[in-house]
Formats: C-alpha cells, sequence, structure tokens
C-alpha cells in the first residue's frame, strides 16, 4: 500500500500532520526524524515535521536527508523548512520580528502545483523563532507574509518543497489544500485508504497471522478495545475469548451495561468483578501515580489469573492505536505517559501479542467500528482512564466517595445525552471527553434546608478536541449547568457545591490527577 512517511521532529502537531493525510485517504506512518525507511517501495513521499529546537542548537535534530531527497517528494515544514534550507546552503537566523500565531500570505505563487487553488493573503498559522534569510541555490520564493519573504519556497530541480507555516492546523484556513496538493497530485496517491479497505485487509491479516491459535482480549468498555474486539470476532469466531475487569471505579451501573451490549454484539466475554480486591489494595493511598501504579499491577494480576484458565490460548490482543505508540516513547526516548498498554506483556504470560488497531487514530477507530455495524453508543463513547474514577478522586479512594462520584457524574453524563441544541445534536456528541471530579480533599460550608452541611464539592469537566493533544473547555450552555448543578446537589449525598473547571490543555490536563 502507498504511504508517506513523516519524519518527526518533535513538534507538538506532529501527529496532526499524519491525522490530515490520513483525512486524504493516504496512509502515513511517522517515523522518528532519523528512522527513514530506506529500500522501502511503497513510500511515495516524505514530510518534515516542525520542532521546539532551532537548526542552530546543539541538540538540535540533523538527520541525513540524501536516502530520500531529489528521489522522492519532501515537504518540510517549520522547522523541516528551516533545516532544509540550513542543510542545503541556505541561511536561518534568529528573526527580528517572530512570527507566532496567524498571518497571511500576501504573495502566492499560484502556478506552482504546492499551491493550486489557493487564494492571495490567505490565512497561515506560523510558530517559529528563527527565519529563512536566504533560500539555497535552485530554490524559489513561492510564498510572502509581511514579515516574513521566504515562507514558502521550492526546488527549481527537485521534488522539493518548504514553507515555514503549520499546514495541518485548523487556523491555517487552507492547510488541507496545500496538503491534498502535495499528497494527492504532487506524490499521486490513489487514496485508497479508508475504512472499509481497512476492515477487509485487517481481517484477512488476523485470519493469516492467528490461524487456528486462540486469543484473549482485554475488555475496558472504551471505543478501542471494543473496535478490536468486533474485528477480532470477525475473523476469527469464538476463538477469542474477551476478559472485562471490574476494578469498582467505572461508572454507575456500567459493568452491567457494557456487559449485555458486548453479548449482543456476539462476544465471549468473561466478566470478573474485583472491586474488593482493589478498594482494599488503594486503602490510605492518595498519590496519584502510586493509585495508578497499584490498578495496574492488581488489573496484570486479576486479568492473568483468568487467562490462565484459558491453558491453550496463544496471543494476547489490545485496542493500542497509534497515538498511544507515538505518545508512549517520544524521540529522545523518555516516556510520556506511564499507563498506555505498550510497555509489553508480563513474561510469565508466554504470549505474542495482537494489535489490530496499531495504525489507526482514534476518529479512524469510530469510523471502523462504523463500518462493522457496531452500535452508535460504543462507538461515540468518550475516552475514559484505565483507572476509571480513582483518578477522578482527589485523595485517598474509599467505596463511599466512588459511589459519590458515580452519583453526581451519572447526573452530568445522562444530561450531556439528553439535552439538544438548536443545530439539534447532543451536548455529548458535542464534547470530546466530560466527567465529574470529587474534591475529597476539600469541604465547603453550605445550607441545606435550615442545618449547615460541611461537605465535599464536585467539578464538572468538559472538553472539545480532535485527538487530546491539544483541548479547550467546552461552552455549556448556562441552562444546562444550572439545571445539572441543582440536580447534583439535591440528589447526590456528599455534595453541596458545584464547580465548572474553565481550563485548557495545555497548560491544564484532561484529567485532574
Amino acid at each position: 500500500m502507498q504511504k508517506i512517511i513523516i519524519l518527526d521532529f518533535g513538534s507538538q502537531t506532529t501527529q496532526l500532520i499524519g491525522r490530515r493525510v490520513r483525512e486524504l485517504d493516504t496512509f502515513c506512518e511517522i517515523l522518528p526524524y532519523n528512522k527513514f525507511p530506506v529500500g522501502d517501495d511503497s513510500v511515495i513521499g516524505v514530510i518534515l515535521s516542525g520542532s521546539p529546537f532551532s537548526v542552530h542548537d546543539p541538540e538540535g535534530f540533523k538527520p541525513d536527508l540524501t536516502p530520500f531527497l531529489g528521489k522522492i517528494p519532501v515537504l518540510g515544514i517549520c522547522y523541516g523548512a528551516q533545516y532544509l534550507s540550513y542543510s542545503l546552503g541556505g541561511k536561518v537566523e534568529k528573526s527580528d520580528s517572530r512570527e507566532y500565531g496567524r498571518a497571511h500570505l500576501q504573495t502566492v505563487d499560484t502556478s506552482n502545483p504546492l499551491f493550486k487553488g489557493f487564494e492571495q493573503n490567505s490565512q497561515v498559522w506560523m510558530s517559529h523563532g528563527d527565519t529563512i534569510t536566504a533560500i539555497p541555490d535552485g530554490f524559489e520564493v513561492i510564498g510572502s507574509t509581511n514579515d516574513v519573504k521566504n515562507a514558502a519556497f521550492a526546488s527549481t530541480k527537485q521534488p522539493v518543497w518548504a514553507v515555514q507555516f503549520h499546514p495541518e492546523v485548523f487556523h491555517t484556513l487552507q492547510g488541507k489544500t496545500l496538503l491534498q496538493n502535495f499528497v494527492v497530485d504532487i506524490c499521486g496517491s490513489k487514496q485508497e485508504w479508508s475504512a472499509a479497505s481497512f476492515v477487509d485487509s485487517t481481517v484477512a491479516e488476523l485470519k493469516q497471522q492467528l490461524g487456528d491459535d486462540r486469543v484473549i482480549l482485554g475488555l475496558s468498555g472504551g471505543v478501542d478495545s471494543s473496535v478490536a474486539a468486533v474485528l477480532l470476532n470477525r475473523a476469527i469466531g469464538n476463538r477469542l475469548t474477551c476478559i472485562f475487569v471490574d476494578h469498582g471505579m467505572l461508572r454507575k451501573n456500567e459493568f452491567t451495561q457494557v456487559m449485555d451490549d458486548y453479548r449482543c454484539l456476539g462476544l465471549n466475554v468473561i466478566g470478573v468483578d474485583a472491586s474488593e480486591k482493589f478498594f482494599s489494595d488503594l486503602a490510605g493511598v492518595t498519590d496519584p501515580e502510586q493509585k495508578r501504579k497499584i490498578i495496574g499491577r492488581d488489573f496484570v494480576e486479576v486479568f492473568n489469573a483468568e487467562a490462565k484458565k484459558i491453558s491453550d490460548a496463544k496471543w494476547l490482543a489490545q485496542g493500542t492505536i497509534y497515538p498511544d505508540r507515538i505518545e508512549s516513547l517520544n524521540i529522545t526516548g523518555k516516556v510520556i505517559k506511564s499507563h498506555h498498554n505498550v510497555g509489553g506483556l508480563p513474561k510469565e504470560m508466554h504470549l505474542q501479542l495482537c494489535e489490530p488497531l496499531k495504525w489507526l487514530f482514534k476518529d479512524e477507530v469510530r469510523r471502523v467500528g462504523r463500518q462493522l455495524g457496531m452500535p452508535e453508543h460504543l462507538i461515540t463513547r468518550h475516552p475514559f482512564p484505565g483507572p476509571g474514577l480513582a483518578v477522578r478522586i482527589l485523595g485517598d479512594i474509599t467505596p463511599e466517595k466512588v459511589r459519590i462520584l458515580q452519583d453526581a457524574d451519572d447526573i452530568y453524563i445522562r444530561g450531556l445525552r439528553e439535552y439538544v441544541d438548536q443545530d439539534g445534536e447532543t451536548l455529548y456528541n458535542k464534547v470530546w471527553q466530560a466527567g465529574a471530579i470529587l474534591l475529597s480533599t476539600v469541604r465547603s460550608v453550605g445550607v441545606m434546608g435550615d442545618e449547615r452541611t460541611y461537605e465535599h464539592p464536585v467539578a464538572l469537566r468538559a472538553v472539545t478536541s480532535t485527538d487530546a493533544m491539544t483541548a479547550d473547555w467546552a461552552h455549556l450552555p448556562y441552562d444546562f449547568m444550572a439545571r445539572v448543578s441543582n440536580e447534583i446537589i439535591n440528589k447526590v449525598r456528599g455534595v453541596n457545591r458545584v464547580c465548572y473547571d474553565i481550563s485548557s490543555k495545555p497548560p491544564a490536563t484532561i484529567e485532574w490527577e
């Protein structure tokens, strides 16, 4: 299959480049800046990402470009453009007039294939302190802003293009047009990557990979593991056994509801209620990272105990998706997150790993789920942390605190599902992720009836996002917020105050712990 290689120089928006390429029905792979797959004939183009570094920094990434430069089309973005200029004899200097944020291409050469269909004065998004003051010999300027003359340039001899702005971000209004010009027109993508083609090819590959072997899959109730299970079920049927562990910190009634959904999908599922063990091991623990590690350790123990009962299993399947693999190890090799399921298998399991969704972004997983005919409420389910409500309770974990948060969260999520806005869409479907947080380390004074109360506040969180790398707080209607706040305070024992979190990521994260 044709593919675009995106070489990652450490930019926060590298994943966005990948998603934009996939939206053009073209497969792409994000690799470290120095890991170009030499000899892979399926590569039809290369994109060089941005970077937090300057080309003049000693620690800046400076790979050898000769394996692909001049042989297949190349597009440099921001740092990628500056490194192309720097390495080919141009000049990159600290800018006196740095550009961050919106800018406009005052001059665009629309005769160049990269800018086909572009409008003059088109808005782009800049984010750089250095600027290219001289382009290499054999190149020509094809786009300029008021402050940056060499905002875009191209080789007159080789298939090489470079832009100092970010076409992958939303604020570059014709960014999709630019990427389509590069990927489809210049690189020649046949646009064969789709949910339907993925299902057909992956089912065939799974049949060949797994043969008559038995597979175990750990279900979480989330979109990724659910789609992975249905995909595997289509490939190998009842040779798949799914295990769903209830650690006691799921949403209200979620264990029963999810088990019912899985049975309706025809999956062979074993449900395990291990909440007593988890609560016991978490007693008195307040450190967020320690809570995560205890839950992870206990999950492995419970899962292993059930998996060993299936003595003839040879594979462990996981719902790992592409962003999990990119986030877990950055290009410097430092672990960013400790709770992804990509750290390897427990040695005592002696199982091979199967990850049928490992190339997909979250929106692609949902498209595959629809292609498989899964119910919409499973496909559109918001992301939910593996440790569950344990990371939405500040302080130690007790069954009573979980009960309080489950009740408050249930009112909030049910309200989001029921509230239909003026566009005819539910609030639940308009936000990326939502949940309630119990501030159990805080008590606030209140008055209920004629009595003074001293109980816990609950914070509500809802964000809009495309990939969770960045997120903005959702502007929920006031009448909805008033209704939910009133219902939580009136119906949930232990809560006398409701707040709304209006911080974005960055600097805040989506979860509180």
